[in-house]
């Protein structure tokens, strides 16, 4: 039988589809090569099982069915190592996810993974990403680069292959420069989340925000770094948004409108130098949310928002003409109308506060009625408004040497009792209103006065910017050919004026110089006062270097010299500008650490009250030098570092220390209070009253901003480790300061974790930090959220007197935080409930669940909670009280008259000086008082550390 000749298009398909299967199985062989390289790199632990010698069947590991690897997903396993290479050859590669490990050394490129969408990098230690990193990735949606120490870095152009990218996060990467102008909606139609926060991104918001489809958008940038600047008039096309934060950066100008931001649910713009006052369209805004507003220059009415919006807008953080939401003075209305057409600016913004005109800056008045504006050299630019001739008794409008484009408006030319006009040296046009023949009208200097076309742009200076400040002689005449004489004077006298100032500079440095070591002597201003440095220091061996140095905290003038050492041997001393204070300084003003002035005792010694000799008040902390471990002097050497290095009106202040012989002493500033412990847990036997829920509120946000500075505001990051409502101190004023800084550790940028041992308090460690040592930012969030847990029940985070089931306060919390009958019960009964604080409760009790949430990477950072809490903190409120009540004041009377009443009122004063007026110290509150209340004899040893 003769077999048939097979068709050539089935010959064709055999081979096409040995072709395939060929291709297919090298591919996969290609996979399981790489797969065996990434596990050679990063040496996974067991507990993954990549044992077999095909990678499909290892944990977390996905692959098709034909065995190509499309999910790598090792994120939180501990990993070391690096990346290999050549991962780029898992062409079928969909997600790829390793966060949260330790993972080091440059990112591999990724160059021809065209099917990956996701890419979770977080939390590593990798150094560098290739600028093609992004090269063809056509379905890339997610990316996730946070907290890694990359060498400084710009967002690549590669990024644009990602059409379809949603979302891109590279918070605390080392990011530098300005913002690209590629991440509009034409780049990247869907993507709807931008976060770049912590960077060192400076200049303007893109251009091509405009319009694009972002939603949540975190900007907010770091202290002491490179900041964004400028204008964020882009934000009002920006209709998408949900979330915008801007903090900590240098925007300014006025805020733009909001009314087209329908879906704006939270706004952070706090700590900038926005200006000008809260628009409408912001306060009305009826998705808002929240809103952080605090530490800028913004004028105008407190704004006013609905009560479902949590605001911080803190009193006399901004300049803001009243501290409530009562209108402002007519007067103030005006010059904002006026300051408005000038762009609002910050010159005005920091000189004009309060309600009353007639005290700021450039304005003179007579009764009360504004006569005078003075506005030279301010650098304004804009145009001169019209809103200057609603000041009718306005006598002087000084505005010469500025920028103002424009004309001169014709309504000046009503003003009724104008005398003078002074427009001089600035870039306007057009023809000058018929001013009444007794007004002085000074125009030079504006080479297009009387034209009807405005002036060409200075050479060199780019449409819209500002130039530096102008030339002229300050509002008078100019002479000759537009300016060229004034100029040039200006520069001579400038030079001349130089030369004199360094001549007078030098004799007063030499004056001051002289009268230094004329005064100088033996005796103790201040902690600051005698400081010792090492012998080797100087040249001569046998010497000892002394700095005397001024008593601020902040410095002062000082003087070096040498003496000769008796006795080389006796003092061991650290190198540490002027925090170094003799023994004998400290057991003069503890009376020789007396018994008396025991304050408390704690692990490794006791602290002491001391007084200097100007009133001063310190506690100083004494380890005992018999039974001084390393430990303990691991403890105190840390306390040194870390507090030498930070400074913050939350963090308890380190004034110096002492190495002499065996004796170890630690300065702090004093606290009167005490430790929140006492007010919390033993109140009944101390005899105080119990913090209401208020007082516990502004304690919480203290101390969350103290550690929010520690973790990430800071020079370098710190992990407290020990926080606890005994190692947080009151002052006078019942504000917190965090103490205690023994067993802080370092937290270089980007270093998601680092291995130490065991330290701290069971019931506030955090559940890795107790199982594996491994800390991070987020055990000090844990520990946190205990506190806010202790605030609102009143109860002990590990308390041995309560059954078991709620001996532990976070499970026990958990549980009755279920539904609002329990919780109710759980919250502490000394706190007065009613519908508005147990609001307040709930929203803490809901952040305290989140800091103390198992994994550590669902802890929100201290940042959120200063937020939140800021939200919630009570604003003060003017109390309603007659006040010719109580200071005996008829504003009737004549002054002289008032001045008698009030010299008779000072002879009232009791016999021991104290007075129910005015002056009274018992009616004066400061941070040193004179008769501070039971710290010491509450004091217990448990807080002494």
């Amino acid at each position: 039988m003769k077999l048939k000749k097979p068709h050539m298009g089935f010959v064709c398909f055999l081979i096409f589809l040995s072709y395939v299967t060929c291709v297919n199985s090298q591919s996969s062989a290609t996979d399981a090569e790489v797969m065996q390289e990434l596990k050679k790199a990063i040496n996974p632990p067991s507990s993954l099982s990549w044992v077999d010698p095909n990678p499909c069947k290892w944990d977390k590991v996905r692959c098709t069915k034909d065995g190509r690897v499309t999910r790598i997903q090792i994120g939180n396993q501990g990993l070391k190592g690096s990346l290999p290479p050549n991962l780029n050859n898992l062409t079928e590669l969909q997600v790829f996810e390793v966060q949260r490990n330790g993972l080091t050394g440059p990112i591999p490129s990724f160059v021809g993974l065209n099917s990956l969408e996701s890419i979770l990098l977080s939390d590593n230690m990798f150094t560098s990403i290739p600028n093609n990193f992004f090269d063809g990735m056509t379905s890339l949606q997610t990316v996730y680069l946070d907290n890694n120490p990359f060498s400084p870095w710009s967002v690549p152009d590669s990024l644009k292959s990602a059409s379809s990218l949603q979302l891109f996060s590279a918070m605390s990467t080392n990011v530098t420069g300005k913002i690209p102008d590629l991440f509009g909606g034409d780049t990247f139609p869907s993507l709807a989340t931008l976060h770049l926060s912590f960077n060192k991104l400076e200049g303007p918001l893109p251009l091509s925000f405009s319009g694009s489809s972002i939603q949540s958008l975190w900007l907010n940038g770091r202290a002491r770094q490179s900041r964004l600047n400028g204008s964020i008039d882009v934000v009002q096309n920006m209709t998408q948004l949900t979330e915008l934060w801007l903090q900590d950066n240098e925007f300014t100008g006025p805020l733009p409108d909001f009314s087209g931001l329908t879906q704006l649910q939270q706004l952070s713009l706090r700590d900038n130098s926005f200006t000008g006052p809260v628009p409408d369209s912001l306060v009305n805004l009826p998705s808002l949310k929240v809103v952080n507003l605090t530490n800028n220059l913004l004028q105008g009415p407190m704004p006013k928002f609905q009560s479902s919006v949590l605001v911080d807008v803190l009193p006399d953080t901004n300049s803001f003409c009243l501290s409530t939401g009562v209108p402002c003075d007519s007067r103030v209305n005006t010059l904002l109308a006026v300051a408005k057409d000038v762009g609002y600016p910050r010159g005005f913004a920091e000189k004009w506060k309060g309600n009353d005109p007639c005290s700021w800056t450039g304005i003179t008045c007579d009764g009360g009625n504004i006569t005078v504006l003075n506005f030279p050299k301010m650098g304004l630019t804009g145009t001169i408004s019209p809103s200057y001739s609603s000041i009718t008794s306005l006598q002087k409008l000084i505005l010469a040497n500025n920028f103002l484009t424009g004309t001169i408006p014709n309504e000046l030319a009503s003003l009724p009792n104008l005398r003078e006009l002074d427009v001089s040296n600035n870039q306007l046009y057009g023809k000058i209103p018929p001013f009444k023949s007794n007004v002085l009208v000074k125009t030079e200097g504006n080479v297009n006065i009387g034209k009807d076309n405005p002036p060409p742009p200075a050479p060199g200076t780019p449409s819209g910017s500002t130039p530096s400040s102008p030339d002229g002689d300050g509002g008078g005449r100019t002479h000759g050919n537009g300016g060229k004489k004034s100029s040039t004077g200006v520069v001579v006298g400038s030079v001349i004026g130089g030369i004199c100032g360094a001549v007078v500079a030098a004799g007063l440095f030499m004056f001051c110089l002289y009268r230094t070591k004329r005064k100088r002597s033996g005796r103790v201003q201040s902690p600051h006062t005698v400081v010792i440095h090492p012998q080797h220091s100087g040249s001569d061996q046998d010497a000892v270097k002394i700095t005397v140095a001024g008593s601020s905290v902040n410095g002062g003038t000082t003087e070096t010299y040498s003496c000769g050492s008796s006795a080389p041997g006796d003092l061991h001393i650290v190198e540490a500008g002027n925090m170094v204070i003799s023994i004998q300084v400290l057991r003069n003003v503890t009376n020789n650490f007396s018994q008396e002035n025991i304050l408390g005792r704690g692990g490794f010694g006791t602290v002491y009250k001391g007084e200097l000799h100007d009133g001063t008040k310190i506690a100083v902390k004494r380890m005992e030098s018999g039974v001084m471990s390393e430990k303990g002097l691991d403890e105190f050497k840390s306390e040194i570092a870390v507090l030498t290095k930070v400074r913050h009106r939350h963090l308890v202040a380190l004034l110096g220390y002492c190495l002499d012989g065996n004796e170890r002493l630690l300065v702090y500033e004093y606290m009167p209070q005490g430790t929140v412990s006492r007010y919390l847990f033993n109140w009944k036997e101390e005899g105080l009253k119990p913090l209401e829920w208020t007082r516990r509120l502004t304690i919480a946000l203290d101390v969350a901003r103290g550690v929010e500075y520690l973790h990430g505001l800071a020079q370098q990051s710190f992990i407290h480790r020990d926080l606890k409502p005994s190692n947080i101190l009151l002052g006078d004023d019942m504000r917190a300061k965090v103490a205690d800084f023994g067993l802080v550790r370092l937290a270089p940028d980007g270093k998601h974790s680092l291995v130490t041992r065991l330290a701290g308090t069971f019931g506030y460690l955090a559940p890795e930090y107790a199982v594996t040592g491994r800390v991070t930012t987020k055990i000090d969030v844990f520990s946190f959220g205990v506190i806010l847990m202790e605030l609102i029940t009143g109860r002990k985070a590990l308390d041995e007197s309560q059954p078991e089931e709620s001996m532990h306060l976070v499970p026990w919390f958990r549980r009755m935080h279920i539904n609002k009958e329990t919780f109710r019960k759980a919250i502490d009964t000394t706190i007065d409930l009613d519908e508005e604080t147990l609001a307040s409760i709930s929203t803490v009790a809901e952040l305290a669940g989140h800091c103390c949430a198992r994994e550590p990477h669902q802890r929100p950072d201290m940042g959120h909670a200063v937020n939140v809490l800021s939200s919630l903190a009570e604003l003060w409120k003017p109390a309603e009280v007659d006040e010719d009540e109580i200071y005996g004041i008829d504003y009737d009377m004549t002054l002289p008259q008032a001045v008698k009443k009030w010299q008779a009122l000072e002879g009232m004063s009791g016999i021991d000086g104290s007075s129910s007026y005015i002056g009274s110290s018992e009616n004066t509150q400061t941070s040193i008082p004179t008769r501070p209340s039971g710290f010491a004899d509450s004091f217990t040893s448990v807080d002494g550390r």
